[in-house]
């Protein structure tokens, strides 16, 4: 018998120095140490119900970055931008008079958080539309992360172009006395 490895005696399952077989050991029937089990517990600590390490740590960012996002939206929604003196004024709107295209954007994340959406739509509809992007973005961001799938996010510079001609269209319009439906 050799020191460190459990040997099967000669004539059971396991004889010729391979080493028994032990249910529910890591490493012990052909699976390295630290590779996932076959045995569907997927992301959880060797069929504990508890998360892996690696799945935790795979979690970490996009967890970190909702649980920031949920607390700027839990501040805004419990501190109204409606009443002066909570937040900055737009220094856009303070030197020049117009909106810019975050303009209201405070005033339509305390109504999105009030479930308020006609409100919210109403005082920045471009922000509300940036809501739900940021719920895909994230809802695929752990989706890969319990998959084990980095996440990269890569933008075509004609995709950068559409992005600022819409930014740029939105000001120009809420700016403008017929797109006056788009100032906050």
């Amino acid at each position: 018998m050799h020191h460190g490895t459990a040997q099967a005696a000669p004539g059971v399952p396991g004889h010729h120095g391979t080493p028994l077989e032990a249910p529910g050991v890591p490493g012990s029937h052909g699976t390295p140490l630290g590779a996932p089990e076959a045995s569907g517990h997927h992301g959880t600590a060797y069929g504990s119900g508890r998360p892996s390490r690696a799945l935790v740590r795979r979690l970490a960012a996009p967890l970190g970055a909702l649980g920031g996002v949920a607390a700027a939206f839990a501040y805004v929604g419990a501190v109204d931008p409606n009443e002066p003196g909570h937040y900055p004024v737009c220094p856009l709107l303070r030197f020049t008079g117009l909106y810019c295209p975050g303009c209201g954007g405070l005033r339509s994340a305390h109504a999105f958080v009030h479930g308020e959406l006609g409100t919210a739509f109403g005082a920045n509809a471009l922000a509300v539309v940036g809501y739900g992007v940021f719920a895909l973005v994230m809802a695929l961001w752990l989706i890969r992360a319990v998959r084990g799938v980095p996440m990269r996010v890569t933008i075509a510079p004609a995709w950068w172009w559409v992005i600022g001609a819409v930014l740029a269209l939105f000001t120009l319009v809420r700016n403008l006395p017929f797109g006056s439906a788009l100032a906050p």
